[in-house]
């Protein structure tokens, strides 16, 4: 059995920079004909030099793959002139809450302040990209974080608003109310719980922020995804971490899944009977909701088991050392 997907597209990704880069950037770009990069470097991408700059680090790392960097800036007060003058070379503007997740200290700490430049998003027709936790207690995060979505929706009805990596059913629903939401979900939120990094010995390389929720938000999830959702877009969230960061005390959070996620969304399709929407979920539904028109990659993937190496460079992948029954087999640009 195979299946052709055209034009792939991972809509939330994060490469890093120099060395990290060069090693994980490669698995993006093989599999994937574009994806959206997140801008929480150190410092971050605010500036068109800084966004020049990184975009130019990709191309070198992902050379000579056919791949697109989608540029965001980290959402910090900007006027107009500034983001007219680098609207055209970016996808959108990312907005993290301050603290809330890694390299996020200096993003928003008053959601009510940041709207007029959310207003200016909405004029000049740029997304708006968020991490949308609460500082509150982990499992409640984002379900506190949901009714500044549902304000957003509201009073900026123009501004195309992307709820990034959705945890719970809740988010799932709330898709359903306001046409200008749409969404990312990765594909360790459509395969793990919390009971999976914790409910038996620590495995600290499935904790990630939004952590993982109840199986109940997972079964939401994935019913989405397998039927197409519009505005449901495949977002890797792929987020590496040497080892020593990962198996330490202060566990940094992120999940490696770059090399693994064609794969193993085929294999979650095929489970399910809905391998015929998986080309929606990886590329349709975001080129809409974008209007992009991505470079041409036919990427093939076969029914072939293959075993997950345990390290890719220092990095310990999602599924480590497992079995994967579908496998990526030609890709043609």
């Amino acid at each position: 059995m195979e299946i052709r997907l055209h034009s792939p597209l991972d809509m939330h990704l994060h490469l890093r920079e120099g060395a990290m880069l060069r090693t994980v950037a490669p698995w993006s770009a093989r599999d994937f004909a574009a994806a959206v990069v997140m801008p929480n470097l150190v410092p971050p991408v605010t500036s068109l030099e800084r966004l020049t700059a990184y975009r130019e680090a990709i191309g070198a790392a992902v050379a000579p793959h056919h791949f697109t960097p989608l540029m965001t800036l980290f959402l910090q007060p900007y006027s107009e002139a500034t983001l007219s003058a680098l609207r055209s070379q970016i996808i959108g503007v990312k907005l993290y809450p301050e603290g809330v997740t890694t390299n996020s200290a200096g993003g928003v700490s008053d959601l009510t302040a940041v709207e007029p430049t959310l207003a200016l998003l909405e004029d000049l027709g740029i997304p708006l990209l968020v991490h949308g936790e609460s500082h509150g207690f982990v499992l409640d995060r984002e379900a506190e974080f949901l009714p500044i979505y549902e304000r957003w929706a509201q009073r900026f009805p123009r501004l195309t608003i992307v709820m990034e990596h959705i945890t719970t059913a809740g988010a799932v629903a709330l898709l359903d109310r306001y046409p200008n939401l749409a969404a990312t979900v990765t594909l360790h939120h459509l395969m793990i719980t919390l009971d999976d990094m914790a409910g038996g010995l620590l495995n600290p390389h499935l904790f990630c922020k939004p952590i993982a929720k109840r199986p109940e938000d997972r079964a939401a999830l994935l019913q989405a995804a397998l039927a197409a959702h519009p505005r449901l877009m495949f977002g890797s969230d792929s987020a590496p971490h040497p080892i020593e960061r990962k198996e330490a005390a202060g566990c940094a959070a992120g999940v490696f899944s770059a090399p693994v996620c064609l794969p193993l969304l085929a294999e979650l399709f095929a489970h399910h009977g809905a391998l015929d929407r998986l080309q929606a979920f990886v590329s349709d539904n975001a080129c809409a909701v974008y209007g992009l028109t991505p470079l041409p990659k036919t990427v093939t993937l076969r029914r072939m088991p293959w075993q997950v190496p345990d390290r890719y460079g220092e990095v310990v992948p999602f599924y480590a050392g497992k079995t994967v029954d579908w496998a990526v087999v030609a890709r043609d640009s």
